[in-house]
């Protein structure tokens, strides 16, 4: 499958490692001038900046559990890119918080900073886009959801009702936005290679974790960025508002 996002203007969030450079390296790849959003890792984001092709392209720190760091970032990342086109909402945290043996004040926390990185600040960052794509005749928006919203996370709830709550926003914005000519999407991964899961897949349950997957792989994080860069191409508008699943028919919705 072959892109074409020659001069397109892309902020992608969580860029330095995973799912996030694998999407800005298609992206770069495509002809697309890349800014790489990172949280704390320079080194990292520096890395995945290096390995982009073309450009020129940019990287930007921010924290975005906490409040109002969303606005800030997107008002950054248009100075820097001098306009926005896209809009890939993919960085996340997940934490897990059973809830028989978390107690109150941990349970609090895990709540607030995972729907404040999960959720409000993708909503920050949707929100404040708005201005810059009429600007630029129009725009679209990808967020990197979960199956996690569907099947539920007995673990780390927070983290599946937050990116439930991203899928609802994905499409409450794709009525809203339409007639704005901003076009939006969710794409919804299962376990993916990265090395955020490794652990999770080097530990005792990393057997049962594969053998929930009838592919008998987890998705690679290159097979995420090319459906992301898929529905930020031209000719998917009537799929706006769409969550297209990736998770190996892991889970399957009806």
């Amino acid at each position: 499958m072959k892109f074409s996002f020659q001069g397109s203007r892309v902020l992608v969030t969580g860029a330095s490692r995973g799912i996030g450079r694998a999407i800005g390296q298609t992206f770069a790849e495509a002809g697309a001038r890349v800014l790489v959003h990172y949280r704390d890792n320079r080194e990292a984001a520096r890395r995945a900046l290096q390995a982009l092709p073309g450009g020129p392209h940019e990287i930007l720190a921010a924290d975005l559990a906490k409040p109002g760091e969303g606005r800030c970032l997107l008002a950054r990342a248009v100075s820097c890119l001098g306009g926005l086109d896209i809009l890939v909402n993919n960085a996340g945290m997940y934490r897990p918080h059973p809830p028989a043996s978390t107690n109150a004040e941990e349970w609090d926390e895990a709540w607030q900073r995972t729907l404040q990185v999960n959720l409000l600040s993708p909503a920050e960052l949707s929100h404040a886009a708005i201005e810059p794509f009429r600007v630029a005749g129009g725009g679209r928006i990808v967020n990197v959801t979960s199956r996690g919203a569907f099947r539920g996370e007995p673990d780390a709830p927070a983290y599946g009702a937050s990116k439930a709550g991203l899928n609802a926003l994905s499409q409450s914005l794709a009525k809203a936005l339409a007639p704005e000519g901003i076009f939006v999407y969710a794409v919804a991964p299962g376990w993916v290679e990265t090395d955020m899961a490794a652990p999770y897949l080097e530990g005792p349950g990393g057997q049962e974790i594969r053998d929930q997957i009838p592919l008998g792989r987890l998705a690679s994080p290159q097979e995420i960025a090319r459906a992301v860069c898929f529905l930020a191409s031209p000719g998917t508008e009537s799929m706006t508002g769409c969550i297209l699943d990736v998770n190996g028919a892991s889970y399957l919705r009806t």
